[in-house]
């Protein structure tokens, strides 16, 4: 692989592998750690989304039966069944190509797409690539889209990315940015300069599309216009309202430590996801807005996309549902699914498409 070298990342003061400091063990309940702590509800930023702010307008008389509802969607070029993602979680580490391979089958099954928790791993350790061989053996044609950091990327060269995405037959890669996680870890790598010039470096010479993701802490009108002008294919809202990465890494450490306590100052740190979809709607551009970040239900997903989202990301309650078994994440999925046809049916739409570009579907309850 082309990736540099592991004395030249020794020899850099940002340490950008921390990997090559960490044994695996660290890195393995590091990983553990990032798990049981998502699904504490004290680490997610519940019902400040902005979506407990909308309505949907209700359609008395739709023009059509409930069966003609399809949840069809084009995003990247593809013809997808649905509009749904099982949003970036966990890899390289041991339960971690189990976990993966069951939400791969899931999504295979249902025609979702799925993105994959950080690659960071392979970048030091080649042999991390494995865990994708045995994915792809349970689920050969799912859409998988490859992951890795910010601070990665700035050191990396586009054939060395490249060859991380190939490892799992990536449809695209997903840059993902996380700044306050980055500062409040203790191993954290908080390093973005450069961050923009390396991703508009990979958008020009990449095989494949670049979806940019927050985690958590939503974006900027500003700065989805730079990632836009950089090229970008998507932008993965993430907004606050879901998952609190800055309260998980605090949740991490000793009660009265320095990273709990700043955990604490920005536990409420972040663009809500509504927000983040109206910043990126207000933006003009051909790029897709893909809307994540405390999405819990069908319904969710149907505000998110009359807001302009094409793809809709589940994390925490998808990752829940599979840790109790195949049966619990099929009915799961299955639910969302009705959800959003639901919604659809309900609006007097016949397809995500349909509403999305609806202009007087969205309500707002204060109004």
């Amino acid at each position: 692989m082309s990736f540099l070298s592991t004395s030249a990342f020794l020899e850099r003061p940002e340490n950008v592998l921390k990997e090559s400091y960490e044994s695996v063990s660290q890195f393995e309940g590091r990983k553990q750690d990032h798990i049981k702590l998502s699904l504490d509800d004290r680490n997610e930023a519940l019902g400040l989304t902005g979506f407990e702010s909308i309505q949907l307008t209700h359609e008395a008389l739709p023009n059509l039966n409930f069966e003609e509802i399809s949840l069809k969607t084009k995003s990247l070029g593809s013809n997808c069944q649905t509009p749904f993602l099982v949003s970036s979680m966990t890899a390289g580490h041991g339960g971690s190509a189990h976990l993966n391979s069951l939400l791969a089958e899931a999504c295979e099954r249902r025609g979702w797409r799925m993105g994959v928790g950080s690659q960071r791993r392979e970048l030091g350790d080649p042999q991390a690539q494995k865990e994708w061989a045995q994915v792809r053996k349970k689920a050969p044609n799912v859409e998988i889209f490859a992951n890795l950091g910010l601070s990665q990327i700035i050191y990396l060269t586009p054939e060395s990315v490249q060859e991380v995405i190939e490892a799992l037959q990536g449809k695209a890669l997903i840059i993902h940015l996380n700044t306050l996680q980055e500062v409040v870890q203790p191993e954290g790598t908080p390093y973005f300069r450069g961050g923009l010039q390396a991703i508009e470096r990979l958008a020009k010479k990449l095989s494949c599309p670049v979806i940019v993701k927050e985690t958590g802490c939503g974006f900027s009108t500003s700065t989805i216009r730079h990632l836009v002008e950089a090229g970008v294919a998507a932008i993965d809202v993430s907004g606050f309202g879901g998952t609190h990465w800055g309260r998980v890494e605090g949740d991490r450490n000793p009660e009265g430590s320095r990273s709990q306590k700043l955990a604490k100052t920005f536990s409420h740190w972040g663009i809500s996801t509504v927000q983040s979809l109206l910043n990126a709607r207000s933006v003009p551009g051909d790029f897709e807005v893909w809307g994540s970040g405390g999405l819990r239900n069908g319904l969710h997903a149907a505000k998110a996309i009359a807001l302009g989202a094409t793809v809709v990301g589940y994390a925490k309650p998808v990752l829940k549902a599979a840790l109790a078994g195949e049966r619990a994440l099929d009915e799961f999925m299955d639910l969302l699914e009705l959800e959003l046809k639901t919604a659809l049916f309900c609006t007097g739409c016949s397809t995500p498409g349909d509403l999305r570009e609806s202009e007087e579907v969205v309500k707002w309850r204060s109004q």
